[in-house]
């Protein structure tokens, strides 16, 4: 049998090291399909079929397949919307930094710009969420493009799109593809100049903070080392807090909207704030009256959210390694520990509060059920997260360890992110704990994956939020003076759901039950589902409370109380009143 394009890719796929793509069959995308039919699976060295429920979560699961392996994941959709689908997901990978390649199969190439059935324009379309998107329109260019965009998502740490329609896909190769050769990654040193100037400010500045991001990635041991050195607390973001936080002794946790302890407080009050590889997205956490320096890889990140005095171009572990040497041993520790003795306090008082005396209180404090689950999860497992409130739980609750790994839409903020995520996590690597912290507006989304995971026996730990609310949505309607509207949803049995699909499921209403109940499911053989009835009235309160918000809240809770709903506002300040931040 003669090969053809659509060989060509999967041979070209496999030599790249993929072993899986997630997709879902149909018309234009089958001589694709069929090539992976016949490449016999990842057991006979070709490549596997993962069948989801919807592209979407085939992109995520794509994205959390390469951000666990580090290795190019590949997901795919047939034409029109059929691929279309697949886009939030890609934006998600790409804005994550996923090396992950779809392919969107097209229409026959004769009835491109025809107004045919199903026909978009994917190399269009996906042009904002990728760093590769071409259109495959003959035989003797497929090779080269597939080529490409292998390397493009590779080397580029993002989304390659290559669009192919069908007709093509079946015709007979008539062009050979060299090799995948994928080189190695540089390392990226500042020029002495540069490092001597950074040496220079810290050694003059009296109190140095460092605000750390997910640059910090492999360079764990020697920012704890600059910061013993140089007596600086270190705060970080939710992408920094895999790589920084576990065995830290100058931790001082996050700033932001999911912050805790004395990070915003500390940062604001240092005399020098350097921020290590992180694009922190909201300036309005960030000090405007402190000299700043920024080092990053990506110099274009550089000054983009913060006026930054100090610039340096480079990798944050070469850069620190060449900074170390060059700054003094400050004596004094005074700010160093003013900010850990306040962390300290702020976590016992403050977020310690959220899961304190608390397994008796009734609807669950959902505080209390992820502080239960960190004890018990692994501690090598891989979590994966909704965004909203369960960001925060985990955040605040679930710890690091240098081990277990943390995957979430932390920068394109999508819902339902949380299962397919943890759908690609475990399909690549089937031997580690995997655990989808889910909130019901997460889960409820994409309820069809469940499908998926019960299908291929994924061992997927599902620790399911349910409050009924969507939490974080009925939070910034507060804070905007806003009575919450259109956010509450009538409760579900979701664990009857997923016992109705094989999953080994418990619903726990009683916070006596928790333990128990994430306990049984975490040693399952098998995927499991814990559906835990959360308090819908708890709320995130971030580290800093501005005049602005305090009013905001006050005019929404005046509102609802005109409205009739005293009782409710009541109920929501008994339930918060344990997070208010208090001296």
């Amino acid at each position: 049998m003669a090969t053809t394009i659509a060989d060509q890719l999967i041979r070209g796929l496999i030599d790249a090291g993929v072993t899986r793509i997630y997709g879902i069959v149909g018309d234009s995308l089958n001589p694709v399909v069929d090539a992976v039919r016949r490449s016999g699976g990842s057991a006979k060295g070709g490549i596997d079929w993962i069948h989801v429920r919807h592209e979407e979560a085939a992109a995520f699961a794509a994205a959390a397949d390469a951000q666990t392996t580090g290795k190019l994941a590949v997901c795919a959709g047939s034409c029109g919307p059929g691929n279309l689908h697949l886009i939030n997901g890609l934006y998600d990978a790409h804005r994550s930094g996923a090396p992950v390649l779809a392919i969107a199969s097209h229409i026959p190439s004769s009835e491109i710009g025809s107004g045919y059935f199903q026909e978009t324009h994917p190399d269009r379309l996906f042009g904002e969420c990728s760093l590769f998107n071409e259109l495959i329109l003959t035989t003797d260019q497929a090779p080269r493009m597939f080529r490409a965009a292998i390397h493009s998502a590779i080397t580029g740490n993002g989304v390659a799109v290559l669009t192919l329609p069908g007709d093509i896909a079946e015709e007979s190769a008539t062009a050979a593809m060299d090799p995948i050769s994928i080189p190695a990654t540089p390392t990226v040193t500042p020029p002495t100049e540069v490092i001597e100037k950074l040496a220079q400010a810290v050694n003059a500045a009296e109190k140095v903070a460092i605000f750390a991001g997910y640059g910090v990635k492999g360079a764990h041991d020697e920012v704890i080392a600059l910061a013993e050195k140089i007596g600086a607390p270190i705060g970080h973001s939710l992408r920094g807090k895999e790589f920084i936080q576990y065995d830290n002794p100058f931790d001082v946790g996050m700033t932001g909207l999911l912050g805790y302890g004395a990070a915003h407080a500390g940062i604001h009050d240092a005399d020098l704030l350097i921020l290590l590889g992180t694009d922190f997205p909201y300036s309005q956490f960030l000090p405007d009256k402190v000299t700043t320096a920024q080092i990053d890889i990506d110099a274009t990140k550089i000054g983009r959210r913060t006026a930054v005095e100090l610039p340096v171009h480079g990798d944050v572990g070469a850069t620190v390694r060449a900074l170390a040497p060059l700054v003094n041993r400050k004596t004094d520790r005074r700010y160093l520990d003013t900010w850990l003795g306040k962390h300290d306090q702020l976590m016992n008082k403050v977020v310690g509060a959220y899961a304190t005396n608390a397994e008796k209180l009734v609807p669950i404090h959902p505080e209390y059920a992820a502080s239960i689950l960190d004890d018990l999860a692994a501690d090598d497992a891989i979590f994966t997260t909704d965004t909203g409130m369960c960001n925060v739980w985990t955040a605040r609750f679930i710890n690091p360890t240098g081990r277990r790994k943390f995957i979430a839409s932390m920068l394109h903020g999508s819902m339902a992110n949380a299962l397919p995520h943890a759908i690609g996590a475990q399909s690549a690597q089937p031997g580690r704990q995997v655990i989808s912290i889910s909130g019901d507006g997460g889960l409820s989304m994409l309820l069809s994956e469940i499908l998926t995971v019960a299908m291929y026996k994924l061992p997927v730990k599902i620790m399911l939020f349910d409050n009924a609310t969507l939490g974080m949505v009925k939070a910034e309607m507060l804070v905007d003076g806003l009575p919450d509207f259109g956010v509450d949803v009538a409760p579900v049995d979701y664990a009857a759901i997923a016992g109705a699909v094989g999953i080994h499921s418990r619903r726990v209403t009683e916070p006596g039950d928790i333990s128990a109940a994430m306990a049984e499911a975490l040693a399952h053989d098998g995927p499991a589902l814990v559906q835990l009835v959360t308090d819908p009235l708890a709320l995130s309160v971030p580290p800093k409370l501005t005049g602005t918000q305090l009013k905001g809240f006050a005019l929404a809770m005046s509102k609802v109380v005109l409205n009739g709903g005293m009782g409710e506002a009541m109920k929501m300040a008994k339930s918060n009143l344990r997070n208010v931040p208090r001296p």
